[in-house]
């Protein structure tokens, strides 16, 4: 008896929780290079960069934008999110539970993986 009870409780756990907000961490790294291939500087979410590099962002339901200061480069370089497919296999397993908590902790955005700031010769 007190194994089912257990079994029913993980069960319950495991139903409640979102599937990316088990597989995604709160940041994600992204790799940020300029399109000259030269060094550049800026920031992301006030947080400063050296690139090329990664950058560790937050996930968020908003767009990042990657500011640079070096001469030449664009000033801002827009960097879309969209939703992880992990969302989608979560709402046919996990149901509404578990979409809604992906939804509600913003684990369920990504960003592009490689980011390319337009730098002149």
């Amino acid at each position: 008896m007190k194994k089912l009870a257990m079994a029913t409780v993980m069960g319950s756990v495991l139903l409640m929780t979102g599937c990316a907000s088990i597989l995604n961490e709160k940041t994600q790294q992204i790799n940020v290079s300029s399109s000259n291939g030269k060094p550049l500087q800026g920031t992301v979410d006030g947080v400063p960069f050296t690139g090329p590099g990664v950058v560790s962002v937050t996930r968020a339901k908003a767009a990042k934008i990657v500011a640079v200061e070096t001469p030449g480069c664009a000033k801002q370089t827009v960097v879309e999110n969209s939703v992880d497919p992990k969302f989608f296999i979560n709402i046919l397993s996990g149901g509404a539970f578990g979409s809604t908590t992906d939804y509600a902790t913003e684990k369920m955005w990504k960003y592009a993986d490689n980011v390319v700031v337009s730098c002149g010769q």
